[in-house]
């Protein structure tokens, strides 16, 4: 394998000229970096990217740090969120931290220690104080975590407004609400809240069923199915991110539940997968292309020297209407 001296033997320059080319720092006239560029292609010469990034004092690489890619939201996060990085300059690591306790931390950790240039995190399992401490660059995703670190989320409390006036439209008096855990502060609880507030001023009853934290998995969405449908509820309305709505969708038709004759559902996020039902859900969609925009754009800013004071960016949430709320 060639190294820079090869390069530099090549091309009858010194090997620090090499080194300007190759980190493109200081002068070097054209000509002289043409000879340069020429004989890295003629040796198949590979720049050692370590070094050149210890030279700059980064790596080039963003920890993005999601609780697991099982969830669809989380999936499409970070296939948008890796493709803005690159446009950025950027890799990125991807970090589920749902199965070991102390994830969040070692891969922070790994950013004290200058082995990632900046972290996105959308976990948050970790108390607000430990991020306080760290004052390296870090992007908040749907969750406040200290005035110096930037937050991107949705405008949730207009998200369960549009499902509230969705049901409400569609005459439901009776809908029960799948709440995601109150064990964490996040503004994607204000979705709930709206949600309730709106159904109870009109006189509808709201059933909440209050998830687990972090738990993803297709055994604990069969608990809650089998909870749920014993109770033996009369609801004519349903709201849950996703997956549950899903569930709920196909448990209903297991049992010849008419939808959306007899009851309405309105999922929350609308992923990829809520196409891939029949009837097609109704969906309260989350911009998640547009999270993933702002939180590479608010990331790279910082990791080159930007600083932000209680930096907050508000999505907008869309309502797009299926089959689960409407015979179209």
């Amino acid at each position: 394998m060639a190294s820079i001296r090869d390069v530099a033997k090549k091309a009858n320059v010194g090997s620090a000229t090499v080194s300007r080319v190759l980190n493109n720092s200081g002068y070097v006239s054209e000509e002289t970096r043409e000879k340069i560029e020429n004989a890295m292609e003629e040796l198949n010469y590979i720049p050692n990217e370590l070094a050149r990034n210890l030279f700059h004092k980064k790596t080039g690489i963003i920890a993005v740090l999601v609780p697991s890619v099982a969830n669809p939201f989380f999936a499409e996060f970070v296939e948008c969120i890796e493709s803005e990085l690159y446009t950025y300059g950027y890799k990125t690591m991807l970090c589920n931290t749902v199965k070991e306790g102390n994830a969040e931390l070692e891969y922070l950790d790994m950013l004290n220690r200058h082995i990632v240039d900046g972290v996105i995190t959308g976990v948050h399992s970790l108390d607000v104080e430990v991020y306080k401490k760290i004052h390296k660059p870090i992007v908040a995703l749907d969750r406040f975590l200290g005035e110096d670190i930037p937050v991107v989320a949705v405008n949730h409390k207009k998200g369960g407004k549009l499902a509230a006036e969705e049901l409400l439209n569609c005459g439901c008096k009776s809908v029960l609400q799948f709440c995601g855990s109150k064990a964490i502060e996040s503004p994607y609880l204000d979705r709930h809240t709206e949600f309730a507030k709106m159904m109870k001023k009109s006189g509808v009853e709201v059933h909440n069923y209050e998830l687990e934290w972090n738990r993803f998995d297709a055994d604990y969405y069969e608990k809650v199915m089998k909870d749920v449908f014993s109770s033996k509820l009369d609801v004519d309305g349903v709201f849950g991110v996703d997956q549950i709505a899903i569930r709920f969708l196909n448990e209903a038709r297991r049992r010849n539940i008419a939808v959306p004759d007899e009851i309405k559902i309105v999922a929350y996020d609308g992923t990829f997968v809520t196409g891939l039902t029949e009837p097609r859900l109704t969906v309260i969609a989350q911009p998640i292309d547009q999270l993933a925009k702002q939180s590479a754009r608010l990331i790279s800013r910082l990791v080159n020297g930007k600083t932000y004071r209680n930096k907050k960016v508000l999505l907008d949430a869309e309502l797009k209407v299926g089959n689960t709320t409407r015979n179209l």
